[in-house]
């Protein structure tokens, strides 16, 4: 199963006051491990940066000037999110300015649906608990120390680690493939068709013939109604 953790940077809170994507991160997991596998980019927003988002962001007006536009990048990011769910902390904020610049590069809008929203998780599974990105990080233990200032991909890794607990621990299904192998040969070492099957031939008993006669003499002390008679 494939995921991507993802978080966006804006301008602003609201699109349709003409505020822009400035930053997108995303990370890959495959069966809730990460893949190594990333998509990151800074995007010019066609607009100043407001007073007092150099702060927020480290991002400045001179550092986007020459950063590619959306349209010239929102094909490799549809490309690289595909069809996989896409965990967002808060996600109808990044969901509605990522529609809002497919809508203005004229190409098809996500559908909401296709978000997991870890906001929406913590708030269930903590309620009245603080539930923003860095509370979840103290809840878990996890490492955050990097973030002096918010960074799409950093936030997206930092992320993941926090959906991973929310949904039950680093390694929920137990698999014993590593991350670097599934980034390799995903489709080698995590096939989703594969069903069990039964054994062309069936195993050899190992019961010796001592053994089944003793069992046998027990049984018969047990009398006519012992759960080993039915299956004779």
């Amino acid at each position: 199963m494939r995921e991507i953790v993802l978080d966006t940077e804006t301008t602003g809170f609201e699109p349709s006051e003409g505020h822009r994507v400035v930053e997108i991160g995303a990370v890959e997991l495959w069966n809730h491990l990460p893949t190594k596998k990333t998509f990151h980019v800074y995007i010019n927003p066609e607009r100043p940066m407001p007073q007092g988002a150099f702060e927020v962001h480290g991002l400045g007006d001179d550092f986007l000037r020459d950063k590619p536009l959306f349209k010239a990048v929102a094909q490799d990011f549809l490309c690289f999110i595909g069809d996989a769910k896409l965990v967002i902390h808060n996600a109808g904020f990044d969901m509605k300015f990522l529609n809002a610049e497919l809508e203005w590069a004229g190409l098809p809008q996500l559908p909401m649906d296709q978000a997991i929203d870890t906001l929406a998780m913590a708030r269930t599974k903590f309620p009245g608990a603080p539930a923003t990105l860095d509370a979840l990080c103290r809840r878990f233990g996890v490492d955050n120390s990097a973030r002096e200032k918010h960074g799409a991909l950093l936030d997206s890794e930092i992320l993941a680690e926090v959906y991973l607990e929310l949904i039950g621990g680093r390694q929920p299904d137990f698999t014993l493939t590593g991350p670097d192998e599934m980034h390799a040969k995903p489709s080698a070492t995590l096939d989703a068709s594969w069903r069990p099957r039964p054994r062309p031939d069936p195993l050899p008993s190992r019961l010796t013939e001592a053994e089944a006669a003793a069992h046998a003499e027990f049984v018969a002390t047990l009398g006519d109604g012992a759960l080993w008679r039915r299956f004779d």
